[in-house]
């Protein structure tokens, strides 16, 4: 009997992966973090380093999350060994659904309304629609490519930009350091949807912001390890950027005096962008464990040479 070691969510969240692995996987024996050494599988976030590379019996990992720097942070993960990056199959909906509300809020001033309802002040004002708006997504991977999808049908004209061309019909693409150039110097509304990489650490700062026109808006619902938070701030007090919505940051949970909190022109979400429930998380890594014993082969796996 195949076995998986679970660190994701504590006691209180293993007894929830418990019950759901007891009905997807029922030959599966799910073991807590804290109980065992050993496993056939590792289910994980943020393990403690070394813990996996001690593991003899380990044939491959999985990601709790879609970003796996928390796994791969750890000098002796071990390389040889799969690691999958969760994708369950209503992932990139959920983003989607999220980044569309981000872009409707922004354009219609979702945070000036809710300021101005806090103190009951009745004040109408103009706002742009969806194709006055030129969108620029930066990563059209999985979550990237179904974001523009959305927002085309929202009536946005949408550009992207990646390491390789997709072929989106309707999608405007960028490559390389020159077409992301090309595509700040066009783009109303910045969405950052791109993976934790060493390239792509704190993109989102200063020299980036700058590339923008003035009073262009911005959207990250990647990872708080892409943002450089004060050169945001401090754009939006410029008026370089007019408004921005924030999931992510770095670190998690956003400390209490952070300024972010109460800034007028930022809107503050707490890492829900695409949340999968434990239920669907589960049964994900269910089916990708039934591949792995038919002989097959899981999907997607962590490439670390692109770094996603």
């Amino acid at each position: 009997m195949s076995t998986l070691l679970i660190k994701s969510g504590g006691a209180a969240g293993f007894v929830e992966w418990q019950r759901h692995f007891a009905e997807l996987a029922p030959g599966l024996t799910t073991l807590f973090w804290d109980d065992a050494t050993d496993a056939d599988y590792a289910l994980v976030w943020d393990p403690e380093p070394g813990r996996l590379a001690a593991m003899p019996s380990l044939r491959c990992i999985f990601g709790a999350g879609a970003g796996v720097d928390g796994i791969t942070r750890d000098p002796d993960w071990p390389r040889h060994i799969p690691l999958v990056r969760m994708t369950p199959a209503g992932a990139a909906q959920r983003m989607a659904e999220y980044v569309g509300w981000a872009a409707l809020h922004l354009i219609r001033g979702g945070r000036r309304m809710a300021l101005q309802q806090a103190r009951a002040a009745w004040e109408d004002f103009e706002h742009p629609s969806a194709p006055d708006i030129r969108v620029g997504i930066m990563g059209l991977g999985v979550m990237g490519a179904r974001v523009a999808q959305v927002l085309r049908a929202m009536g946005f004209p949408v550009m992207g930009w990646s390491r390789s061309a997709k072929g989106m019909p309707g999608i405007a693409e960028f490559h390389g350091d020159a077409g992301l150039a090309a595509m700040l110097a066009q783009t109303d509304m910045l969405i950052c949807l791109l993976p934790a990489t060493a390239a792509t650490r704190r993109i989102l700062s200063a020299p980036l912001l700058a590339q923008l026109p003035r009073s262009a808006m911005l959207i990250n619902a990647a990872r708080g390890w892409h943002q450089e938070l004060p050169d945001i701030l401090a754009a939006l007090d410029s008026g370089q950027l007019s408004q921005a919505v924030l999931d992510v940051f770095d670190p998690e949970p956003l400390p209490a005096e952070s300024p972010a909190w109460a800034h007028p022109k930022l809107t503050v979400t707490p890492h829900v962008a695409s949340l999968p429930s434990r239920r669907e998380r589960a049964a994900f890594v269910a089916q990708q464990i039934a591949v792995l014993e038919s002989g097959g082969t899981p999907a997607p796996l962590y490439d670390p040479e692109h770094g996603y």
